[in-house]
C-alpha cells in the first residue's frame, strides 16, 4: 500500500513509534520502538533492542500495529499490517548506523533541553539501552487510521 505523502512526512519525523501487538491469549501488548525508516511505498523499519513481548508475540501472530501522535498539532496516524522479523546479523549496517546516530541525537537534545531549562539531570535514559539491537521489525502497512480529529483535517 502506497502511504498518502502527508502521512510519510508525519511518520519520517517520528523519532519513535508505540508498537502494538497480540499475546498468545489476544491481549493487546504496546511497546515504545525506535523507527529508522519508512518507505513511501509502505514498509516501515522499527529497531528493537530486546527479545521480550514484542518479539515473541510477533512469532506467533504477525499482525501489528504502529501508532505515533504529535501532541502540539493533536495530530496522529496507526499504520496497520504484517510484520516480518529481520534476525541481526541480517540487518544492513547503515540501519544500524542511522539507529546509532539517533541515540546521540536524543542524548544531545535531552543534555541541551536539561542545560537551557537551568535542569540538572543525572540520568540520561538513552544512554542506558542496549548498544545493539536484538532484530529489526519490518512492517507491510495494509491500512492506515487517521487519529486527528476530524474538524481538525
Amino acid at each position: 500500500m502506497r502511504l498518502p505523502e502527508n502521512v510519510y512526512k508525519f511518520f519520517v519525523k517520528q523519532g519513535y513509534v508505540i508498537v502494538s501487538t497480540l499475546d498468545e491469549k489476544g491481549g493487546i501488548h504496546c511497546s515504545a520502538k525506535g523507527i529508522v525508516g519508512i518507505e513511501a511505498e509502505g514498509k516501515v523499519f522499527i529497531i528493537d533492542l530486546y527479545h521480550h513481548s514484542t518479539y515473541h508475540n510477533l512469532l506467533k501472530n504477525n499482525l501489528v500495529s504502529i501508532t505515533a501522535v504529535n501532541e502540539k498539532e493533536f495530530t496522529g496516524y496507526t499504520l496497520q499490517g504484517t510484520a516480518k522479523i529481520i534476525p541481526r546479523e541480517d540487518i544492513q549496517d547503515h540501519i544500524v548506523a542511522k539507529w546509532e546516530d539517533a541515540i546521540i541525537a536524543r542524548i544531545s537534545n535531552r543534555v541541551q533541553n536539561s542545560i537551557q531549562a537551568g535542569k540538572k539531570s543525572d540520568t540520561h535514559h538513552e544512554a542506558h539501552l542496549p548498544y545493539h539491537p536484538k532484530y529489526l521489525i519490518e512492517i507491510d502497512v495494509e491500512n492506515i487510521i487517521d487519529l486527528t480529529p476530524p474538524d481538525k483535517r
